[in-house]
């Protein structure tokens, strides 16, 4: 806890955080009082913030993304947006919550829910199911060429 706290924006007072979880650019991860934060987490901060309220229960493996890329660049640019999570929200097993969403107060996601748009307070969302939502542009010129610096 003590490098989390180094590490992160914010950590709150009794919030527990198990092993295994990984935070991209954790200078934009606030995490507000009394989070549970289970094992294997992935919260991505790489360009926008991730906001939690206090009393959150984030379950095993959940990913929460503030950063893609728009499928009909050209140039594949990147587009995201900033993950408000309000009080008393759970979060359940494996979820993945996309850019620039927002979950009110007292909301539940359902285990394996991907969660593309905003969820009004006190309501429970689950399912995912594929579906087609539109053509992709087919006029695509970039080349990729990434290099970590560390695996």
């Amino acid at each position: 806890m003590a490098y989390l706290k180094a590490y992160l924006a914010q950590v709150g007072v009794r919030t527990s955080v198990q092993m295994g979880c990984r935070f991209l650019n954790g200078r934009k991860v606030y995490l507000g009082d009394r989070n549970v934060i289970n094992f294997g987490c992935l919260f991505d901060g790489r360009h926008h913030s991730i906001h939690t309220g206090s009393d959150v229960s984030i379950g095993p493996e959940a990913a929460i993304l503030t950063l893609g890329h728009d499928p009909q660049s050209a140039c594949f640019s990147d587009r995201g947006g900033t993950v408000d999570i309000g009080d008393r929200v759970w979060i359940a097993y494996r979820a993945i919550i996309l850019p620039g969403v927002r979950i009110g107060e007292g909301a539940v996601v359902g285990a394996g829910s991907v969660v593309t748009k905003d969820v009004e307070p006190y309501t429970i969302v689950a399912r995912n199911s594929a579906r087609l939502i539109k053509k992709r542009s087919s006029n695509m010129h970039y080349n990729l060429n990434y290099k970590p610096w560390l695996l």
